[in-house]
């Protein structure tokens, strides 16, 4: 049973047909129904959500499925009933179960025992769906993600970094994380991209130099400053003189990036924090489309487990 736990339990080839299916399915949203029926597709949220929620929604029902959304906390996941127990529940009802959750162990303990396939939407170590469609809107603007430069500033040590240096290395990209030496990625997840990175073509870098991170990037990409649960660190991270403050995206800073370079951020976004309004704003900015793309990559993601599940 093939399950998306993280970015990298697809192969470099199986990413490239994810992302072509979601570049069809844009262009033609209704030309695939693999959950006609309609099937069911469990969707757990346990922290808060909206583009998560709207996409997988979106996307369960555009492949002429039912979306089960499924409330963590009225469900006490974990607490009131163990998570094996509840895989066993959802899985026999479920063609998919998607959960947006906090460790990964648990994920991992959902994809043991649910019998279908399981899909991360959002992990206190990954976040690979938004990865996902972060790939497709840069496919959008460049002919090939093989080869381009990927600059991700802001906090090394949460769920988008770590994604970002799994994801990008799978698709052959170069991968900068700028970060203050304190926030480092997890050491697996870098020694894992590297070792990804050195089978496609990609390389992996983390420095805590900014200009160094952006300069020449072909994308550039940031992310809060205070991840969902750290918020009563959210005066020390947005305060003068904080750790991040020489990582936050303002016109200054891109413009060391390539003339030609696109900007994203998964949302929600902190204007002044961790990017000015000019940039996020700008002319340059592709965060609506990316935001979009969720829905579009996350039903080619859907699509393809069921397929493999099916095969």
């Amino acid at each position: 049973m093939r399950h998306f736990l993280r970015d990298d339990d697809l192969a470099p080839a199986e990413q490239a047909e994810v992302l072509r299916r979601a570049a069809a399915l844009k262009a033609a949203p209704y030309d695939d129904r693999c959950l006609e029926g309609p099937r069911m597709v469990s969707i757990i949220f346990d922290k808060p959500t909206l583009r998560t929620q709207v996409s997988f929604m979106a996307a369960v029902s555009g492949l002429g499925g039912e979306p089960m959304v499924v409330d963590g906390r009225l469900a006490g996941i974990g607490e009131r009933e163990s998570v094996a127990d509840v895989a066993r529940i959802l899985g026999p009802q479920s063609a998919a179960v998607v959960w947006r959750t906090f460790a990964q162990s648990d994920l991992e303990l959902m994809a043991r025992y649910a019998g279908v396939p399981v899909v991360n939407a959002l992990t206190d170590d990954f976040h690979p769906c938004q990865v996902l469609a972060d790939l497709q809107t840069v496919a959008e603007s460049f002919d090939d993600l093989a080869g381009l430069t990927f600059a991700y500033l802001g906090d090394g040590a949460n769920n988008m970094a770590q994604s970002y240096l799994l994801g990008c290395a799978t698709a052959g990209m170069h991968v900068r994380i700028g970060t203050p030496a304190t926030h480092r990625p997890s050491a697996a997840v870098l020694a894992r991209a590297q070792e990804v990175a050195a089978g496609t073509g990609g390389s992996v870098l983390v420095t805590d130099d900014p200009v160094a991170a952006v300069t020449g990037a072909d994308v550039v990409a940031t992310d809060t400053w205070v991840s969902m649960g750290m918020e009563d660190q959210a005066d020390l991270r947005h305060g003068d003189g904080g750790p991040f403050e020489p990582f936050r995206v303002d016109a200054s800073l891109f413009g060391h990036a390539a003339g030609h370079a696109v900007f994203l951020h998964c949302l929600p976004a902190y204007r002044g924090f961790e990017v000015t309004e000019e940039v996020i704003d700008g002319p340059r900015s592709r965060v609506w489309d990316e935001a979009e793309n969720r829905t579009h990559a996350q039903k080619a993601l859907l699509s393809w487990l069921v397929e493999q599940a099916s095969s």
